[in-house]
């Protein structure tokens, strides 16, 4: 019985396998998607930053310990950053689909759930390296007058968990990319799904501003699952949790976190194994 599943999850894996570093080596081909996908974030880390610096007061803080712009913008950027990767990989949906190559994949002797697995996890893990990087490089910026001072708690702990809450972000992220990608025929169409319910996704996470402001706006962060992975990053990273009395717990962040990302998953899987082919 060892021998018969060992041969039934060696196409599964293999098919994986091939598909993730596929989409590894194509992202690393383009090196416009490259900088695309890191510069820009880091652009608007520093002009947002700058221009806001002055103008933004976190609730509930005040005096030397009130948070920075900076401070409490740069979770939402590393999560910006994921979100613009997991969008240009979930478009190679629709580009395999027009160029053939998914109706091969379509047709070989592995199952469904490879490619979604396949298609999810080299996203995944694309994501989770820009934005890791970009946490770790972003506060150097400090020293050479990019950033002002700022106060993380970066210590081997906070980075390990900061690593797996951007992990379940950007599987979540992807998949939901995924989802979309698979049921839209155009990248001009998915395009407009970006601008109409990704991008809103973020700016209602609490990435750039927090929705203590108006109480409409504050239910419908609440409803957001991006939200919650947003708030659990930023409870990694900042040193003064006092600061932080209006975000969820980091239990609740990380339930609803990886709860998003196995649903869209368990989504992605069922779509692929229903549709009977996809068309050309």
């Amino acid at each position: 019985m060892s021998s018969t599943t060992q041969a039934q999850r060696s196409p599964l894996w293999t098919a994986t396998w091939t598909l993730a570093v596929r989409e590894v080596v194509r992202f690393l081909r383009q090196r416009s998607r490259v900088i695309g996908a890191v510069g820009q974030p880091v652009v608007f880390w520093i002009l947002f930053g700058a221009g806001l610096h002055g103008s933004f007061a976190m609730p509930g803080t005040e005096g030397e310990n009130a948070l920075s712009f900076q401070e409490y913008f740069l979770p939402g950027v590393a999560v910006l950053i994921v979100l613009f990767t997991s969008i240009f990989s979930s478009i190679s949906v629709i580009q395999d689909r027009n160029e053939g190559f998914m109706q091969g994949v379509l047709v070989a002797p592995v199952p469904r759930s490879a490619i979604v697995l396949g298609k999810v996890l080299g996203g995944t893990a694309l994501a989770l390296f820009q934005a890791f990087l970009f946490l770790i490089v972003a506060p150097l910026l400090q020293f050479v007058n990019l950033a002002p001072e700022m106060s993380f708690a970066f210590s081997l702990s906070s980075m390990i968990q900061a690593a797996l809450f951007l992990f379940w972000i950007s599987l979540g992220l992807t998949a939901l990319g995924y989802l979309f990608a698979w049921k839209i025929d155009s990248v001009q169409g998915y395009h407009g799904v970006m601008s109409v319910v990704l991008l809103p996704m973020w700016l209602l996470s609490g990435a750039f501003f927090p929705g203590s402001g108006s109480v409409w706006m504050s239910w419908i962060m609440r409803l957001n699952p991006l939200t919650y992975g947003v708030a659990g990053l930023r409870r990694t990273l900042v040193e003064n949790q006092a600061l932080l009395t209006d975000s969820p717990s980091k239990a609740t962040c990380i339930i609803v976190t990886v709860g998003f990302a196995m649903v869209c998953l368990l989504i992605d899987v069922w779509i692929t194994r229903r549709d009977p082919a996809v068309a050309s």
